[in-house]
């Protein structure tokens, strides 16, 4: 189970691969999704359920915006880089959230009992939906330059 989710870590950390910094913000959509959204968004994925509902940790403490809108607006001074490093980080403190704890422990940081291969499975569903999302926004970005 975690093999696929860091399957997709991988690929979510890739999606900025060889684009620059406008074709990262270009918006395709009338949402504000864009591939450095998407991968933000990501990073917010895992703070709420690695973050909040393994280690207990408030939406304070982990710097969440307040909406999921909210987590795909990258400001003016968020880079390919920091963006990428920032997801790569929360990757990792989410890893450690879980080393040690098994896949039928019950946590209840979010306020109620789910266990953490729930936890898994949610996080695997929402970078795999995203990663369909941004394919389509990269090959269209890429096909114009």
């Amino acid at each position: 189970m975690s093999a696929f989710v860091e399957e997709y870590r991988t690929l979510i950390a890739g999606l900025l691969d060889g684009l620059t910094e406008e074709q990262a913000r270009r918006r395709l959509v009338p949402s504000a999704t864009t591939l450095l959204g998407l991968v933000r968004h990501a990073a917010f994925v895992e703070s709420v359920w690695f973050g909040m509902a393994v280690s207990g940790a408030s939406r304070a403490e982990l710097g969440l915006p307040d909406t999921v809108e909210e987590s795909f607006l990258a400001a003016d001074d968020e880079t390919v880089d920091s963006v990428r490093r920032h997801y790569q980080q929360v990757c990792a403190r989410s890893r450690a959230a879980v080393a040690g704890v098994g896949p039928d422990d019950t946590v209840t940081g979010r306020g109620y009992p789910i266990t953490v291969r729930w936890v898994h499975l949610q996080v695997l569903r929402e970078l795999a939906h995203h990663c369909g999302h941004a394919d389509i926004l990269r090959e269209q970005i890429l096909a114009v330059g």
